[in-house]
């Protein structure tokens, strides 16, 4: 909670100035700071992972599909970015995503032990490398827009990979490597003394991340065909 209350107050303190920017003939503010050949930064946020899966047996009743509670996180992590263009920049933006979620299990009895063995809380610790194509409008003013796409991967440190237990013994093991695709958006504010950017990104999954359980016809991963992340990213960068 204290983190998000320190990014919540470095994002109020930026309204003021950030709207100033769309004035009809704004002071251009460091009107140098895309010129250079590399750019550095860092950037704060948040993030909600979820998970989409693919069943070896489509029984077409929702009430049987695994049930995922989401929940907010948060990012941080640095910016490398190369010039390419006037409209193109290449970025590298390593970062650590912390996030928890909640699997809930259908087919099980509804007692106090059949609903433990229902629930699996999955806490993730993901160093995340994307490279990103930045595809820029011109500058109008102190703003620019932006579309930003490009490839991932994610080491999740809480994966239980090499763990010898699995569901039966509560255990939900994952691959510690994930593939990932990203797509999002956002503006380049530029201030007096650095640049601004509140942006929005989607990532897509491209991999199967479950390791199954031992038993074939598990309760748990039996019928999984496929398990791949979808999560959301809400980052504000300082450049």
């Amino acid at each position: 909670m204290k983190r998000f209350f320190l990014l919540l107050g470095i994002v109020l303190g930026m309204t003021s100035a950030v709207s100033a920017q769309f004035n009809a003939d704004p002071i251009l503010n460091i009107e140098n700071k895309d010129k250079k050949f590399l750019n550095y930064g860092y950037f704060l946020g948040f993030n909600r992972y979820g998970f989409e899966f693919d069943y070896k047996e489509d029984r077409g009743n929702q009430s049987t599909d695994i049930q995922v509670l989401k929940s907010t996180g948060f990012n941080v992590g640095l910016i490398g970015e190369m010039r390419l263009h006037e409209f193109l920049d290449l970025r590298l933006e390593p970062g650590l995503y912390y996030n928890a979620r909640t699997l809930g299990f259908p087919g099980f009895q509804a007692t106090e032990e059949g609903e433990r063995n229902a629930i699996r809380d999955v806490k993730s610790t993901y160093i995340n490398f994307p490279l990103l194509l930045k595809i820029n409008t011109r500058r109008f003013g102190n703003w620019k827009p932006f579309l930003v796409a490009g490839p991932s991967a994610s080491l999740n440190l809480g994966s239980n990979e090499d763990s010898p237990d699995d569901n039966s013994s509560g255990t939900f093991r994952m691959k510690k490597w994930t593939y990932n695709y990203e797509l999002g958006f956002g503006i380049d504010f530029y201030l007096e003394y650095f640049k601004f950017t509140p942006s929005i990104r989607g990532v897509f999954g491209l991999t199967d991340e479950l390791i199954r359980d031992v038993d074939p016809n598990s309760p748990w991963t039996g019928n999984i065909e496929k398990m791949s992340t979808r999560g959301l990213f809400i980052n504000f960068t300082f450049e």
